[in-house]
């Protein structure tokens, strides 16, 4: 089984940046594929970005050129660079592995608002 703990939401003014940080205990070994998923309230789930064990990456369309999604194998752990925040990136985001059997894990979620 494989844990998930996001940090680095908050509040920040449009156009400032935003990091954050997934940590990923228990059955390292068997994860494959992380990304980042972000849901506001009345709103599907949406995927924000993923990367591959070996770095390969895809976004969205709506944050391409803004974020930038990172993993450090070595230290078990996932980022999320996001730069030229806009309000309508205010959402909680999760932080999501899936192992080589295809099975998920999420964490807590951790909150991301936008605005002046």
């Amino acid at each position: 089984q494989v844990q998930l703990v996001e940090s680095g939401g908050g509040l920040v003014q449009p156009g400032g940046s935003l990091r954050l940080s997934c940590a990923a205990s228990g059955s390292i070994f068997s994860i494959n594929i992380m990304g980042w998923y972000r849901q506001v309230p009345g709103k599907e789930l949406e995927l924000v970005a993923d990367i591959t064990s070996g770095g390969s990456t895809n976004y969205t369309d709506s944050v391409k050129g803004r974020f930038t999604i990172s993993r450090d194998n070595a230290k078990n752990m996932l980022y999320l660079q996001m730069n030229s925040l806009k309000p309508e990136d205010t959402a909680v985001y999760y932080c999501n592995a899936e192992d080589i059997d295809y099975d998920g894990f999420w964490g807590q979620g951790t909150q991301v608002t936008v605005s002046s």
